[in-house]
């Protein structure tokens, strides 16, 4: 986590810095209750900086904004910062707590409509009742879908008892996105690495082999058209297309396709936290510049760096606005394609 410029304060309308505007998907906040699920994730981290960012976090107007004006974001698709409830151990409070979090964040979208919308925060501990709470949100509130914080205390998605979510995401047309969370246990490579430990590396494995699992388990082979956002640029994987096609046909992977098929046909991904060029070029030739999209992932990397990045982009024009906004207008029926 970084030290975040916020940027000025609001002005009516996005700022369109060269005249590229945005959606951004994978932006977070906290709504009340859910700070304490949250520290967890940032126990290392400076207390200033940790009180900086929570602020942001909890606000809706001015910071947030100014942020998102600064750095030219017409739509900010919000999500709740995890892991939230997949730690939660009683699947009640779970599937309560989780309610809650989408009623809160639907009224906040409710004061800027304009500016706003969302991604639900599910129970999968109760994969029906998420699914209900799936439909609820994207029929009531308008939703985009759902962020997932990773395994929900062990239970991966690809799991069968997590297949009533599926079956309900697919009907919907709604995306999920996986989000990096914690993995199970400590990884023992990492033992005496602090640095390596969550967003430097350990989070990247753990969430792209939760990708994998869902491509090698035959997932999208049942759930055909199911959708799938990965951030980071997809947590390395279009970088070893080819090597998960060659060693599945080694270790006899029985599929319908190729593993990149799916990784190229099911999964979207975006920039969050991946400002750099070599990443974005691999991500566009891997998988075609009509699955990458944008996102700052505010509060925990610089908006204005974000914004800057993607304006600056050696990339055909036409590209490098289907990745800031006519790609996810597409998806989400996000006002209006250019």
């Amino acid at each position: 986590m970084r030290e975040v410029d916020g940027g000025c304060g609001h002005v009516p309308g996005a700022i369109r810095v060269n005249g590229m505007k945005k959606i951004a998907l994978e932006e977070h906040f906290l709504a009340p209750g859910f700070e304490d699920y949250w520290l967890k994730t940032v126990e290392d981290v400076d207390p200033a900086l940790y009180s900086q960012v929570l602020s942001r976090l909890k606000d809706f107007g001015e910071q947030r904004l100014g942020a998102m004006e600064t750095s030219g974001i017409e739509t900010a698709i919000l999500s709740l910062a995890g892991p939230g409830v997949q730690v939660e151990h009683d699947v009640a409070v779970a599937t309560k707590r989780a309610r809650t979090a989408n009623d809160f964040l639907a009224g906040e979208i409710s004061k800027q409509p304009d500016r706003y919308r969302g991604f639900a925060h599910l129970a999968v501990q109760d994969a029906k009742a998420a699914a209900d709470e799936l439909e609820r949100c994207v029929r009531d509130f308008k939703f985009c879908g759902a962020m997932i914080n990773g395994h929900t205390n062990g239970l991966y998605l690809d799991d069968p008892a997590v297949y009533p979510l599926w079956e309900r995401a697919e009907a919907l047309g709604a995306v999920i996105y996986l989000h990096p969370a914690d993995p199970v246990s400590p990884m023992p490579v990492l033992d005496g690495y602090r640095g390596l430990k969550r967003a430097t590396w350990e989070w990247t494995v753990e969430t792209g082999s939760h990708a994998l699992r869902l491509v090698f388990s035959g997932l999208f082979d049942r759930f055909p058209k199911a959708k799938l956002a990965l951030g980071h640029l997809g947590e390395t994987l279009p970088y070893q297309l080819w090597r998960f096609d060659s060693r599945a046909k080694l270790y006899g992977v029985k599929l319908k396709r190729r593993p990149s098929d799916y990784i190229r046909e099911n999964i979207v991904v975006t920039t969050s936290g991946m400002f750099s060029f070599e990443p974005i070029d691999c991500a566009i030739k891997a998988l075609g510049h009509e699955h990458v999209m944008y996102s700052a992932d505010y509060p925990f990397e610089n908006p204005v760096e974000a914004g800057a990045f993607m304006n600056e982009l050696p990339l055909d024009p036409k590209v490098l606005e289907d990745i800031a906004y006519n790609n996810a207008s597409r998806l989400f029926g996000i006002g209006k394609t250019s």
